[in-house]
């Protein structure tokens, strides 16, 4: 099928609001090219289970081709008549795999992605982005269960803002929550502000949206008998087994059907590598998902000690054992995931009014950047924990 041959039929096995929007605009589907269609019914299959942002970025994409763009660069790729006879308009995803080969094969990869950026540019520069509510602030909290550290902490943001030597906390975790609760309620948001915890969660504040490690155990240990089952067999297949996972359900692994969080949680577990049993992991896939995806004011992402690394048939069966955990070394991993969170932060619009703040949890040590924060510097004056992130607030 190419895209003219298109019908309201076509899209029967959409999600209903899926369904409606590509019903709606029919005659703009059909005047795209076959290297570009299915692209765009990639992200339009899911529109029932997209975040706001990820809603409004589509809805301009529309409103941008509209316009009747050329598209020439997408035009003049050239594609094989088995992948135009694909089921790309029911699995547009199967179809990008497909194409990425396709072009890597034929030496268009370059062309194509030069093709995609430019697409990108010009949708997002057609309308320019609504200004935020507030800036956006980042908390970070790394270290849980680690009682003495000889490791040099924020090596990598220590440029970016202040060190912190003398701080001083007697809530903890639950103080820095208050202040982002404080900002859902003073800038409420679907999905604008989020708690993320690498462990067990602390009781999510009012106006969060939160995700944790601990309380998604069984449909992790879903997917490891699974995933370990492909491992095990006799003739291990990475491309059947990557798609085995793209396919799955919420349900197949004991999440809620129609559920746009459930959704998030299966790909997070499903798209993230070493998400379904590395705690620091999932902590940090989990937040550049959220920033990807959500675009949140607010974001608190929580580490916890990951298991210790072993034979992938030992880590997949932590359902069957107490693993090992590996504080330390998860301080570590903790510590980069911090940093690669204020880089996906500082991606999003406002990054230079953006704030974010980094702690080791039980301990006086802590960064934070804004722009009222000088750079560089380091602070060995007494502070609040509390009073610190309320003045990045």
């Amino acid at each position: 099928m190419l895209p003219n041959q298109l019908t309201a039929a076509s899209f029967d096995q959409y999600p209903p609001e899926a369904k409606q929007l590509a019903t709606r605009h029919l005659e703009l589907l059909q005047r795209l090219p076959i290297a570009f269609a299915p692209l765009l019914l990639r992200e339009l299959i899911v529109y029932d289970w997209k975040f706001p942002a990820e809603r409004a970025d589509l809805d301009r994409q529309f409103r941008y081709l509209a316009k009747q763009p050329a598209l020439s660069d997408f035009v003049q790729l050239k594609l094989t008549r088995e992948l135009e006879q694909t089921d790309w308009v029911n699995q547009p995803a199967v179809f990008s795999e497909q194409l990425s080969a396709h072009l890597w094969a034929t030496h268009q990869i370059d062309r194509f992605r030069a093709a995609a950026t430019n697409y990108v540019q010009k949708a997002n520069a057609s309308e320019p982005d609504p200004p935020l509510p507030t800036h956006r602030l980042g908390i970070a909290v790394i270290g849980q269960g680690v009682a003495a550290n000889d490791y040099r902490l924020f090596r990598k943001l220590r440029v970016h803002g202040t060190y912190f030597t003398q701080v001083h906390s007697t809530g903890g975790v639950a103080d820095l929550l208050k202040v982002a609760e404080a900002r859902a309620k003073a800038h409420p948001a679907a999905y604008g502000h989020w708690y993320i915890d690498g462990g067990r969660a602390i009781s999510a504040p009012d106006g969060l949206t939160h995700v944790a490690y601990d309380a998604l155990a069984e449909p992790r240990a879903a997917l490891q008998i699974r995933m370990q089952k492909t491992y095990e067999a006799s003739v291990f297949d990475p491309e059947a087994f990557r798609t085995m996972l793209a396919q799955m359900k919420p349900e197949d692994v004991g999440l809620a059907s129609d559920n746009l969080l459930s959704r998030f949680q299966l790909s997070l577990l499903t798209e993230g590598s070493g998400t379904q049993v590395f705690a620091t992991t999932f902590v940090q896939w989990a937040a550049r998902e959220v920033l990807r995806r959500a675009q949140p004011l607010t974001i608190v992402a929580r580490y916890a000690p990951r298991q210790r690394e072993k034979q992938m048939n030992e880590l997949l069966a932590e359902r069957q054992r107490k693993p090992e955990l590996d504080p330390q070394g998860s301080l570590v991993d903790a510590d980069m995931g911090a940093y690669y969170t204020w880089l996906n932060q500082q991606r999003l619009t406002g990054d230079d009014r953006s704030a974010f703040l980094v702690w080791f949890e039980g301990h006086s040590e802590a960064l934070a950047i804004a722009p009222s924060i000088e750079r560089g510097k380091r602070s060995d004056a007494a502070v609040d924990l509390a009073e610190l992130a309320g003045s990045l607030s």
